[in-house]
């Protein structure tokens, strides 16, 4: 198994975007874009399923030179639209960092649940749907995993002192 990268997010959204994927960035990073201060070492997204997104998802992933994570030897996987058809849940690791893709993440219907409620924020000149606060919570609360319930707690705080600061800008 080849020694970890570091992670960084942008060039995966830049490959994800420029293949014209549709997706919805969720976990952690998802929460520090929203303003959370827990550190994400990884990036999740929930993809639309769909035979053009398959297709567009693959190219994407080998253009980054993805393979499957944590396997201690190589297994050859193909990055092609039947791998994505034939499963719900992907974990790779690419030359930006660990990347997993999630179908239907616990607690929602996927992508056409995440993507009504997502906002559009702009990193690094890439635009990217990311998933609204109140899914994240959502998600947190459904998902349960002791370090989701922490994230829930800091999501919670987040969320109120965004509704206070509309309330206080308001009048």
């Amino acid at each position: 198994m080849s020694s970890p990268t570091a992670f960084d997010p942008i060039p995966v959204l830049k490959a994800l975007t420029a293949h014209g994927c549709r997706f919805v960035v969720i976990g952690s990073f998802a929460g520090r874009l929203w303003g959370s201060n827990i550190v994400a070492d990884d990036l999740d997204i929930c993809y639309a399923r769909d035979r053009k997104n398959y297709r567009a998802l693959a190219t994407a992933l080998r253009e980054m030179s993805a393979r499957l994570s944590g396997r201690r030897e190589e297994i050859p996987f193909p990055l092609d639209a039947t791998a994505f058809e034939s499963g719900d849940d992907f974990t790779f690791e690419t030359n930006s960092g660990i990347v997993g893709f999630v179908s239907m993440p616990t607690g929602s219907r996927g992508f056409p649940d995440l993507i009504r409620g997502a906002s559009e924020m702009v990193l690094d000149s890439v635009r990217v749907h990311v998933a609204a606060l109140e899914d994240l919570i959502w998600l947190k609360r459904a998902a349960g995993r002791p370090k989701d319930l922490v994230e829930l707690e800091i999501l919670a705080a987040l969320r109120e002192e965004i509704e206070c600061a509309k309330r206080e800008s308001r009048g």
